[in-house]
């Protein structure tokens, strides 16, 4: 980021660059791309946990084909597509800029929530139930525990996801750092184009380095 300021301040920048880059713009266009971040990431960690959760319960086993086929699509799908496509149904902004990225990055919370919960020795659970626990209390004293690594990653990885797809949402007026990109690229301003990129590859790496802190502090000892 230090590099990034001092580069602008020793660059002969136009008049369009300087209004486009002025901090405070910056710093506008950042807490946007945050903003779809933060809230496509809070939906989707309440739709993705819960969802796994219940796709490994026995009654519901049946509906993980059909479900995670579902899912598979949304990241299959290029992602400028489903941006559109979102665009038109629900109109252009914030709205359906949040709504493609939860369909998105729903998949790798959902895929990981199920595959670290089906990972759970079944003789660890069979002794929690001998110990007299209900199935809600072996659900949230051992087998969630013993697989938040797996769910750590998943997230993760979707956190990643998000702020990198977040920059389409540019593209139909839902803000963020998209915007310095796409305006780089309209007016051949090579600056504009190299700071948003630059800010966006720097946030994903914070993000991803949060990331990694949170998984090794929330890890269960032992694990």
């Amino acid at each position: 980021m230090v590099g990034i300021v001092i580069w602008l301040l020793n660059a002969d920048l136009s008049k369009t660059e300087q209004v486009t880059l002025a901090p405070g713009n910056l710093w506008d266009l950042t807490w946007q791309h945050l903003e779809l971040t933060v809230v496509s990431a809070v939906v989707v960690l309440a739709v993705a946990i819960p969802l796994g959760i219940l796709l490994t319960r026995r009654p519901f086993r049946k509906l993980n084909t059909p479900v995670l086929a579902v899912a598979n699509m949304g990241q299959a799908a290029p992602p400028v597509g489903i941006v559109v496509l979102l665009a038109f149904w629900l109109g252009f902004g914030f709205k359906a800029t949040v709504l493609a990225l939860i369909f998105y990055a729903v998949l790798p919370v959902l895929r990981n929530t199920m595959v670290g919960l089906d990972a759970v020795d079944q003789r660890v659970i069979e002794a929690a139930r001998g110990m007299g626990m209900s199935n809600a209390a072996v659900l949230f004293k051992v087998e969630l525990p013993l697989a938040v690594p797996v769910m750590l990653a998943g997230i993760r990885t979707a956190l990643v996801l998000l702020v990198g797809t977040a920059t389409l949402g540019a593209f139909i007026n839902g803000g963020g750092l998209g915007l310095l990109i796409t305006t780089g690229v309209n007016l051949a301003l090579n600056r504009v184009l190299i700071t948003g990129s630059l800010l966006v590859a720097l946030l994903a790496l914070t993000v991803d380095w949060l990331g990694r802190v949170f998984e090794e502090v929330a890890r269960p000892k032992g694990l």
